[in-house]
């Protein structure tokens, strides 16, 4: 049984659909990222499970129990929106509580309560306090805390960390990290950025245009994405795309030399045929004297040293490719470099459809 079932969602508004069939199941414990650009439905989507929205078709429950058509507080559903939304004449205490003491919870079992989720969240020297006298990593905690004391069965998290810096981004990235570790709830997190969301998820849905391009463990994403949307949205700095044609000594870029074709994609791609090829950055590097790996020749145009590497931009005839390499590597600007790949990194696409060819 799935702790929450999402079957064949639909949104409509007027004649727009801003969700098009969503079917995503989760077991407990799971953690669930919507990963997406603005736009692609996943705020909708998760107004839908809290019961802010209602779908236009299809059916969510949690449990056994559909809750279509429930009111929120009677879905067993906590969320923690973008905006803090703290009562600000109320201390840190009553408002991590006040949704228990809205449903009639006896005092003493409310203080308890309340301490104990304050002591999960480091913040029990803050309990007397005003949100005003709050940093803004304090009242994102006393946020994530309202939602906590309620013992929910899903906690949904709509883009929690985007009003804070980057450090204190990090630093509550790896609190709600240990937060689902020690406690295992189930959740659902909504969020545009990529690096949250492979580092949060046990499994991320990547959302475009009201759909689901790909759902699968962040391991997956990265590693196997299913279209070249995927590729393109999940990596920093994003994947390499450049166009290639088959031929019978391998795949033919520009006017280099072949790229070998590896044996799993044997009998996927005929000769002539026009693909897309993929490389991830940081599965290139500068090719030594007798490499055996597939190999590409550039001409480079810009270094960049970041502090842990040195991002590369070179050019293949009208294409550029982005390398990182290490950050003591000396290049010249407007030199040719040979860079080598091993096999594995190698993803092709198809340039109509943009699906991976080896996907199902």
């Amino acid at each position: 049984m799935s702790a929450l079932e999402i079957h064949n969602i639909h949104k409509r508004y007027g004649e727009v659909e801003t969700l098009k069939g969503i079917d995503i199941a989760l077991e407990s414990g799971e953690f669930l990222v919507l990963l997406g650009s603005s736009g692609c439905g996943k705020s909708t989507l998760l107004n839908i499970i809290a019961g802010l929205a209602e779908p236009s078709g299809g059916d969510i429950r949690v449990g056994t129990r559909s809750i279509v058509g429930v009111h929120p507080k009677d879905r067993d559903i906590a969320m923690v929106f973008q905006s803090y939304a703290l009562y600000p004449n109320m201390s840190v205490a009553r408002n991590i509580g006040f949704g228990l003491e809205m449903r009639k919870v006896p005092a003493a079992e409310r203080e308890k309560a309340v301490n104990e989720t304050a002591r999960l969240l480091q913040i029990e020297n803050l309990l007397e306090r005003r949100p005003a006298q709050l940093s803004g990593g304090q009242r994102q905690r006393v946020a994530i805390g309202r939602a906590l004391v309620r013992n929910p069965q899903v906690f949904l998290f709509d883009e929690p960390l985007s009003n804070l810096d980057a450090k204190l981004r990090m630093e509550m990235r790896t609190e709600l990290k240990r937060l689902h570790q020690l406690l295992k709830t189930t959740v659902v997190y909504v969020t545009h950025d990529q690096i949250e969301a492979m580092t949060l998820a046990t499994r991320i849905a990547v959302m475009r245009d009201g759909r689901i391009e790909q759902l699968g463990t962040p391991e997956e994403i990265y590693d196997r994405p299913a279209t070249l949307y995927v590729a393109g949205f999940v990596g920093s700095p994003p994947m390499n795309v450049f166009e290639a044609v088959a031929a019978e000594d391998g795949l033919r870029v520009g006017d280099g030399a072949p790229i070998a074709l590896p044996p799993r994609f044997h009998g996927r791609v005929s000769n002539g045929q026009r693909v897309k090829v993929g490389i991830r950055p940081e599965a290139l590097h500068l090719a030594g004297p007798d490499a055996r790996t597939p190999l590409l020749t550039a001409r480079v145009e810009v270094v960049e040293l970041t502090g842990p590497e040195l991002v590369v931009t070179a050019r293949i005839g009208g294409e550029r490719i982005t390398a990182c390499l290490p950050p003591r590597t000396r290049l010249a600007i407007d030199t040719e470099q040979t860079f080598a790949f091993d096999d594995e990194a190698l993803h092709l696409f198809n340039p109509e459809t943009g699906r991976s060819l080896l996907a199902g």
